[in-house]
This record gives C-alpha cells, sequence and structure tokens, in this order.
C-alpha cells in the first residue's frame, strides 16, 4: 500500500512538473512573440525617424527656394516699377514738345 502511495505521488509530481514545463514553454513562445514584435516595431520607427530626417532636409531646400523665387518676384517687381515710370517720364517729355 505504501508503494501504491509512493507511485500516485510520483505520479502526481510529475503531472505537475509537466504541466509546469507547459506553461513555462507558453510563456516563452509569447515572450518571442513579445520581442519579435518589438524588434519590428522598433525598425519601423527607425525608418520612419529616417524619412522625417529626409523630409525635413527637402522641406528646408523647398523653403530657401521658395524665399529666393519671393525675393526675385520682388526685385522683378520694383524692376517693373522703374520702367514704368521711365516710360511715363518719356512719354510727358514728348507730350510737351
Amino acid at each position: 500500500m505504501a508503494e501504491q502511495h509512493s507511485e500516485d505521488g510520483y505520479e502526481a509530481a510529475a503531472s505537475r512538473l509537466d504541466k509546469a514545463f507547459a506553461r513555462l514553454e507558453a510563456s516563452v513562445r509569447s515572450l518571442n512573440g513579445r520581442v519579435r514584435a518589438h524588434s519590428r516595431i522598433e525598425s519601423d520607427t527607425q525608418k520612419l525617424v529616417g524619412e522625417r530626417q529626409r523630409l525635413a532636409q527637402e522641406l528646408d531646400k523647398v523653403s530657401a527656394k521658395a524665399k529666393r523665387l519671393d525675393d526675385s518676384s520682388a526685385e522683378v517687381a520694383r524692376r517693373l516699377v522703374v520702367a514704368m515710370e521711365s516710360v511715363r517720364e518719356v512719354l510727358a517729355q514728348d507730350g510737351l514738345k
């Protein structure tokens, strides 16, 4: 009888150990999945940071070009005003003759 009780105790301990290993294995699989997901997120984040830097540089270039165009436009407008005033002066002098 004591031998039977000992075997039952062994069987119960082995069963508990198997269940513990199964839970440990499931936890390791879950952790591996989370680690892979974290790695993907980290990789995607690095790509987004790189893309943001590229876009910021491109925006700086476009902004500089827009400022140059705006400055050029102002200069053209100034020259047109000077030219129109010159034409008016010539026409006014022609009208006096």
